[in-house]
């Protein structure tokens, strides 16, 4: 299927009550039909809670990551588990993307679904019924590349038996593990070797390279990412000169979540000359919409001199319906609507419900929450009362995404924009 002709369907989706946050008489309207309106997040109808997206920082976000991809030399994967959105991935791949990174396959089926065709799945796949569909979707489609990890002998010969028959091999790189106590991957250079032997005598599949994920790498800093880097791209040089990527014409080498794609850059230009020319794969993912907490901390940018920044491009807005006391207010967002595996929401600012003025949220912090209710508390002098809007800066973009099937864009001057589908 055409990634824009599937993407453009999503507009014709009913505007109803599948979506949280939609205004109840967009009944009967379109998705599209009700962006066409441009109303105004505030004053549209729009109820609360309701999670924005900020069109300026998203096109932001997107052009400074596509901009440091083409100055390092490098081409760009974008995790797509982060926003699982179609939408989104269009326009990454407008941006240059050379694909979209999955977790499973069922991310897989997603991007499928919504005409992407090239796609890096970064882990083993050993279910012999999603082997089976990768298997027809290669036949069905010519023009699809989907490259997977292998990282256990046993895996390779569960692939293989799953795969059999295909039409085309399936490609795979040897997932090298962060060191002990890290996640997947093999640990060891003999493991490495005994699993790429193994892929490039398998029938049903292609050896094409390396990959791994720096982020799991114990008790990490730049030292010690730059090492563990410097032993993948060994990797592959050694595999290279033991004649096992002879099989393909372009080598794989991949790395590059959201907190070191710096280094990551930095050591994929020491790559030596291989044989077949390297496809330099980074796949951080966060960066479309930044956050507000985490990866505001932990982002590149902060130690890249000259290079840009990213912006944050969500806002949570509650409502306060409760101000018990004087130092205690109750919003109506919770668990169920903003991420709180990594940092509880900050407030940001308060949209006052008599005069519409937006102000800074002095004096004002959110300390918890409940399933639908967010708590803050509030210091001496803190302008808040019920029915005033709270917006909340979040962290973690991955588990903010997927509390919301619909988003809207908003503009700088809160009209709506646009909206985006999430598929979890």
């Amino acid at each position: 299927m055409a990634a824009d002709s599937a993407v453009a369907r999503l507009a014709d989706e009913p505007a109803d009550h599948r979506f949280k946050g939609l205004p109840p008489d967009a009944g009967g309207l379109t998705l599209g039909a009700l962006a066409a309106q441009r109303r105004n997040l505030f004053t549209g109808g729009f109820t609360t809670p309701v999670l924005a997206l900020s069109a300026e920082a998203l096109e932001h976000n997107l052009a400074l990551l596509e901009t440091y991809a083409e100055e390092h030399g490098l081409d760009f994967a974008p995790h797509g588990k982060t926003s699982m959105a179609p939408q989104l991935f269009a326009r990454q791949l407008e941006r240059g993307a050379w694909g979209i990174t999955a977790a499973v396959p069922h991310q897989v089926r997603v991007y499928r679904a919504y005409g992407v065709r090239r796609i890096f799945l970064a882990n083993e796949v050993v279910d012999a019924a999603a082997l089976a569909w990768i298997a027809g979707e290669l036949d069905r489609d010519p023009e699809l590349r989907l490259i997977c990890y292998v990282d256990s002998v046993r895996g390779v010969a569960l692939m293989d038996e799953a795969l059999a028959g295909a039409a085309r091999p399936l490609e795979v790189v040897v997932e090298l593990g962060a060191g002990e106590g890290a996640r997947t991957g093999v640990r060891t250079a003999a493991e490495a070797r005994a699993v790429a032997e193994a892929a490039a005598a398998a029938r049903s599949l292609r050896l094409v390279g390396v990959a791994g994920y720096e982020g799991e790498v114990p008790r990490a800093d730049g030292e010690r990412v730059r090492a563990w880097l410097r032993t993948l791209v060994a990797l592959a040089a050694d595999l290279d000169a033991a004649g096992l990527l002879a099989d393909t014409d372009e080598i794989v080498v991949s790395a590059g979540g959201s907190a070191w794609f710096d280094t990551v850059a930095e050591v994929f230009a020491e790559l030596p000359p291989l044989s077949s020319p390297v496809l330099k794969l980074l796949r951080s993912g966060a960066y479309v919409s930044h956050d507000d907490g985490h990866y505001r901390r932990l982002t590149p940018f902060n130690r890249v001199s000259g290079e840009g920044a990213l912006q944050p491009a969500f806002r949570l807005w509650a409502q306060v319906l409760s101000r018990p006391t004087a130092e205690q207010a109750f919003v109506n967002a919770g668990k169920r609507d903003a991420a709180y595996d990594l940092d509880l929401p900050q407030v940001q600012v308060v949209r006052d419900a008599r005069t519409g003025e937006l102000r800074p949220a002095e004096g004002i912090t959110l300390t918890g929450l409940s399933d639908q209710h967010g708590w803050l508390r509030t210091g001496p002098g803190a302008r808040l009362e019920v029915g005033d809007w709270v917006g909340l800066g979040l962290s973690h973009p991955c588990t903010v995404f997927d509390k919301w099937q619909l988003i809207p864009v908003v503009e700088r001057d809160g009209t709506v924009a646009d909206f985006v589908r999430t598929f979890f």
